[in-house]
């Protein structure tokens, strides 16, 4: 029994000494990750992630003449899937036709009022014409009577004679009045013909023009092309259940994939280092072993808070100088945008640069140790940092902090040398 308690204590006792000799073969190689210094051209260079797009792009819009008609927020009822090639004239999208078809009925309906108007103000103008050109016919012949009575009477007493010519007169004075008002009358007819067949034309218009409208809900593409969904402000694509506006009818853009850019955002940091015909290294996450060159093209002077950075962004656009049948509007791309060239520079990895309370230093093996050492650094990219002042060439230096690091003694720059 004793002997297994024995054996049990002895193997406990060699593994307990194998995890310590794990744990600290582990730290001794954390220690002991160096670099040395060196020289060599260096390059300053700003990373950032873009989109790719196509320079120009025809926009695929809904129709014009919504607004007109009080169609202000129209659903996308159906979208082709992002990606399709298109020829003309096929068929994009359709936009849903509810609150269109309602506006239809609506216009149809006064459309069938008016032409009812017109069709009535027609017989009453007709009606209203024939029984004053009656009452005309009727004045003129009762003042041809009275003329022959007059002619009869010239043997008549003068009292006669004189009551016959009174009669003729007031005929004669009816028959201008009956005139004058048939003229009146005859203007007023006409006016209200022209106003209902202004109001039926109105309406005709209104409706054919809705009609026309409605078979623009059906959307086609303008030329052939891939379909790309139109991109809103926050950066959502239009889709399927969409709304699009009269303000803002696009649905859709046909890229013109012969001329690419990336569209990246730049931190306010960083921006202050990009200029305009900086050339730019780009990759594509889709297609790994595509390496493609670009210049910036345009850089935003105008920040604006954007959702995933912290802090204000900088629109920058590249041009891409390659294009390929291969690259799809949308495809994520990293940019290395060169802002700086350097001719034989004393370089360290970046992981070698420590900073404690505005100081920056380095931790370097010298002949009877180790040393905690203030630099003076220069530019700095993502992979490695200019030494300006307190290293030389083949210095050196740990990635990490040594043994004993919280207990060595800093050495200072010498003044000349910090300035």
């Amino acid at each position: 029994m004793k002997r297994n308690q024995i054996i049990l204590a002895v193997v406990g006792l060699l593994l307990l000494g194998l995890l310590i000799y794990t744990f600290s073969s582990e730290e001794e190689v954390q220690r002991d990750l160096k670099a040395q210094a060196f020289r060599a051209d260096f390059e300053e260079v700003v990373v950032s992630t873009g989109e790719l797009m196509a320079l120009n792009s025809e926009e695929i819009r809904g129709p014009d003449g919504m607004r007109r008609y009080g169609l202000y927020n129209i659903k996308i009822a159906d979208l082709v899937p992002e990606g399709s090639y298109v020829e003309e004239g096929d068929v994009v999208a359709k936009l849903d036709k509810t609150d269109l078809s309602t506006r239809l009925n609506s216009v149809f309906t006064e459309l069938e009022k008016a032409r009812s108007q017109y069709t009535q103000t027609k017989l009453d103008t007709a009606l209203q014409l024939r029984q004053e050109r009656s009452n005309l016919e009727s004045l003129e012949f009762d003042l041809k009577q009275k003329k022959v009575e007059l002619k009869q009477s010239k043997y008549e007493p003068p009292a006669t004679i004189q009551r016959i010519k009174l009669n003729l007169e007031k005929l004669r004075q009816s028959l201008r009045q009956a005139k004058e008002n048939y003229q009146i009358i005859q203007e007023q007819s006409e006016a209200k013909m022209q106003e209902a067949a202004a109001n039926l034309t109105q309406q005709r218009r209104k409706y054919e023009a809705l009609q026309k409208l409605e078979k623009a809900f059906t959307i086609r593409a303008p030329k052939p092309g891939m379909v790309i969904y139109y991109r809103e402000w926050d950066g959502e694509k239009r889709k399927a259940g969409s709304n699009i506006s009269p303000w803002n009818p696009s649905v859709a853009t046909l890229p013109d994939l012969s001329v690419m850019q990336s569209k990246t955002y730049i931190n306010e940091v960083d921006i202050r280092k990009v200029k305009e015909d900086q050339k730019v290294r780009l990759g594509l996450d889709a297609l790994p072993d595509a390496k493609l060159t670009g210049t910036v093209s345009s850089v935003a002077n105008v920040g604006e808070k954007r959702e995933g950075y912290d802090s204000k962004v900088f629109e920058v656009v590249i041009r891409v100088d390659q294009s390929d049948s291969t690259y799809r509007p949308g495809m994520t791309t990293s940019n290395e945008i060169v802002v700086n060239q350097l001719k034989d520079k004393l370089q360290v990895p970046l992981e070698a640069v420590f900073t404690q309370h505005d100081t920056t230093f380095v931790y370097t093996t010298g002949t009877v140790g180790t040393f905690k050492k203030e630099v003076r650094l220069g530019a700095s990219n993502d992979r490695f940092a200019v030494i300006k002042a307190g290293l030389e060439k083949g210095a050196t230096v740990y990635l990490n902090q040594p043994a004993g690091a919280d207990k060595m003694k800093l050495e200072p720059l010498p003044s000349a040398s910090k300035e």
